[in-house]
């Protein structure tokens, strides 16, 4: 940064020009190949699932508050969601709101749909509120008084899509899961545009608006190349943000919710379920949660019974090899481990063309290696996404799993791979030796697929194998 301290506000074409000149000039400490860099670079994320991704590129094409140079992006906020310019005399703020998507699912006459018209109103009250909070807020610093009070974003997401997907009966990587992912997406998007508009009529632009894409009539989609679904509304839209500008600067960020979701009894953000089986702890003990929406569809199916209940504790959560479910159900209540993660990055870049800041995506691989993280990183990147959050991987401990044996009709349980014991407890512990696994149980299954994924040129550490991990090195 001493040498080319101009790199540091430069993205684009005008970086890769300067950064070949400052190559030619020899301005470098040394060398290294671009292809071992990146080789490290997912070597440390397969290790300690950190190295969250910032596409600086994206982030500053693709960013409403970019429009006049100058003004350029350095970096996300610590979740990867929030994606706004800063500087010397300028430090980034935003304060965040999520709407729960779980309660807009509704019944009609032709079955269960979304009612995007509830969560328009939603958005409509949201935006002002947030607004609000920018006027009222206490500032530490005066170079964060000083952006807030210029650029006046905001950060508007959502949470419990899994619920949605749930509720609907929808595999997670469907192409309906896809399209309602975009279109909620899009519904936001535009309602939130629509309120700061407004708030604009009322109260004047915000500061910097000159300085933004939206001055130039350009949007969010725009800048992806997408054509939204209504253009005429857009249009007229568009026509109103000439006349009066925008409040805000920015609108929609996809925070990880994680809290928040617990307390409102929903999934996280964006993502789909990590697990069928939970354990939640109170004040009043640990108690064991499976899915309610799965629960639920045994029941209707009348599959539902106390050793269905077990067999997905034997199977850690998963339901992937309980012959007694039906396929479409498998299909819809697989886990983040179990599904493919292209189709994850694939709903992230559909539903980006209406995210003005990013969204915290976290990426899941049971077993990540260099050659499978490599694809996958790359793939985002190509799909023209801002950021990706977390890469998330499976512990390498096992659970010492006890659970009442129902098919006898004894209160003995299932310890360790599915052998009777003779004790009486019904909870689970963690164990730091594998469990082994017992043949033509579900255990079996899920450890044959463990199996598999140790292989060889699996990089994550594991305990079972610390000779060849390369973070025991």
């Amino acid at each position: 940064p001493k040498q080319v301290p101009h790199l540091t506000d430069l993205y684009g074409d005008e970086f890769t020009d300067a950064y070949r000149e400052a190559e030619a000039a020899g301005l470098y400490e040394r060398q290294v190949s671009a292809r071992d860099l990146y080789s490290r670079m997912m070597r440390t994320l397969a290790q300690t699932g950190n190295g969250w991704m910032t596409f600086k590129d994206a982030s500053n094409a693709k960013s409403n508050q970019t429009g006049e140079p100058g003004n350029v992006i350095h970096l996300s906020n610590l979740c990867t969601e929030i994606l706004e310019v800063t500087s010397d005399a300028e430090a980034a703020v935003c304060n965040l709101g999520s709407v729960n998507l779980a309660k807009f699912v509704r019944e009609g006459p032709d079955g269960r749909t979304v009612d995007y018209e509830a969560l328009g109103e939603v958005v409509r009250t949201a935006v002002p509120y947030l607004d609000r909070v920018i006027d009222i807020n206490y500032y530490p610093t005066p170079e964060a008084a000083r952006s807030n009070e210029r650029w006046r974003p905001v950060g508007l997401g959502v949470m419990g899509l899994q619920d949605v997907f749930f509720q609907l009966n929808l595999a997670f990587d469907s192409p309906e899961a896809v399209e309602i992912a975009t279109r909620v997406a899009e519904e936001i998007y535009y309602w939130a545009v629509w309120s700061s508009c407004e708030l604009a009529r009322k109260h004047g632009p915000h500061g910097a608006f000159g300085e933004t894409r939206a001055a130039a009539g350009e949007l969010q989609f725009d800048l992806w190349g997408i054509e939204p679904s209504q253009p005429q509304r857009w249009a007229e839209l568009r026509e109103r943000i000439g006349q009066h500008g925008l409040r805000n600067s920015l609108l929609v960020a996809v925070a990880p919710t994680a809290t928040i979701a617990s307390i409102a009894g929903c999934y996280e953000c964006i993502e789909p379920q990590v697990s069928n089986l939970f354990k939640r702890e109170t004040l009043s003990g640990e108690f064991m949660q499976i899915n309610r929406y799965l629960v639920r569809e045994l029941q209707r199916r009348g599959l539902w019974s106390e050793a269905m209940a077990n067999k997905i504790k034997m199977a850690e959560g998963s339901v992937q090899a309980i012959a007694e479910i039906p396929d479409d159900l498998r299909s819809v209540y697989r886990t983040a481990w179990e599904l493919p993660q292209r189709a994850l990055i694939d709903m992230a870049a559909a539903r980006g063309a209406f995210i003005d800041q990013s969204q915290s995506l976290n990426l899941f691989m049971e077993s990540p290696n260099i050659g499978k993280l490599s694809s996958m990183y790359m793939h985002a990147w190509k799909s023209g996404l801002k950021t990706t959050y977390y890469l998330r991987s499976r512990p390498a401990t096992r659970i010492n799993q006890t659970t009442t044996d129902s098919a006898s009709g004894s209160n003995g349980t299932q310890r360790s791979g599915g052998q009777p014991d003779g004790g009486t407890a019904t909870h689970a512990n963690v164990s730091t030796m594998p469990d082994p696994a017992a043949a033509g149980s579900a255990a079996a299954v899920i450890d044959a697929a463990a199996a598999d994924a140790a292989a060889a040129e699996a990089v994550a550490c594991s305990l079972e194998n610390p000779e060849t991990c390369e973070a025991c090195e």
